[in-house]
Order: C-alpha cells, then structure tokens, then sequence
C-alpha cells in the first residue's frame, strides 16, 4: 500500500487532487496557544504563540503591530527563523481554518490550510477587505511552509472554491521564496502584502 507521503513524492499535482477532502479547525488563542515570546512592558506590541491545529498539527502566530503572520506545520528546526508573511495594513485571521487532506488508506497528510483573514482599509478604517489565504502546511521532513495564493473573498464569486483549486493544483510543487503566489482578486485588489525573510 503506497503512503501518503509517497504519493507526494511520485505524483503530479493533478493526480493527487482526486484524493483532496476538507476538514476544519477552529483556532481560539485563549484556548489553543501558549505564548512564547512577548514584548516586555513599555517596549511595543508583539508576541509569538504555539497553537494546536488539525490533528496537532502546530501552527504558530506571529503578532506585530496590529498584523498577524501565521505558520501552518511543523516550523524549521535549529537556527532556521519564521518568515513574516502577512498584509501591510491592519489585519487579522478568522478563527475557522481549512485544512485540505490528502487520504491514502488510513494514511492522511494535510497539503494546505485555506484562512479568511479581514484586512483593513488605509482611507476607512471600518472597511475591511476579506482574503481567503491559502498555505502551504510544512511537513516534519521539509518544514517548509508559505502563502501560495491570495483569493479575495469580498466581491468575488465562488471564492472557496478557487482556493480550494490552488491549494489542490499548487501546493505539490510550490517551491518557498521562490514562486509566487496565486492572486485572484474579483473585483475587488487583493490587498497588498509582503513577506520579509529574517536575517
């Protein structure tokens, strides 16, 4: 019986959409993280947690500032630091997360999360554009993990579905900090973002 893992190494990515299904998570910080790091008192806002996702899975939250970066799996090992990804203007995840399951058997491996995050507008700070993000899940072995795509969710039929379609098509063989991610927009800009390697 071939494993999951196997069938990551040998297959193309559309083969192995046909064997994709969803679950889902629900991340409360009060309930699911610990805090790692924060700032001391009268020296900013920032703090680094470790949350529990699907299955265990950790995932960890950087906060900064109002902005939020999120790391979904297994973070590298040693001296290897989190890359910031996250939108230059305020935002903030949802709590339900997708996570997309690759199912061999009773083998199962997550491939992809797809989030909701609500980022704000810099000209109305009560309008807030919804981005269904979509990520690469970091595995034990290559702890590898980044933004693939970005789908506007305001303004833009069948959002979920074209994210779903990008973290099937895309994940197998999105190569971190050197492809770029999907943007689908609708009608309305994905929000501009950033990710900041650390030195």
């Amino acid at each position: 019986m071939r494993t999951a893992l196997a069938l990551l190494a040998f297959l193309p990515a559309a083969a192995v959409a046909a064997d994709i299904t969803s679950e889902y998570t629900e991340l409360d910080t009060e309930r699911d993280c610990a805090v790692l790091e924060a700032a001391p008192e009268g020296e900013g806002d920032w703090r680094t947690m470790s949350c529990t996702g699907w299955r265990g899975y950790p995932i960890v939250l950087q906060y900064n500032d109002v902005r939020e970066s999120i790391f979904y799996g297994f973070p590298p090992a040693g001296d290897g630091a989190l890359v910031w990804e996250s939108f230059d203007a305020f935002n903030h995840a949802g709590t339900r997360i997708e996570w997309r399951i690759l199912a061999d058997g009773v083998a199962r491996l997550p491939l992809a999360t797809i989030h909701r995050w609500l980022v704000s507008d810099a000209d109305d700070p009560q309008k807030e554009t919804e981005v269904l993000v979509v990520e690469k899940v970091a595995g034990m072995a290559e702890r590898d993990g980044c933004a693939i795509g970005y789908v506007v969710a305001t303004g833009n039929t069948d959002a979920n579905e074209k994210a779903r379609r990008i973290a099937d098509g895309q994940t197998v063989d999105f190569v971190c900090g050197a492809d770029q991610p999907v943007l689908d927009s609708g009608e309305v800009p994905v929000p501009s973002f950033n990710r900041v390697e650390s030195e």
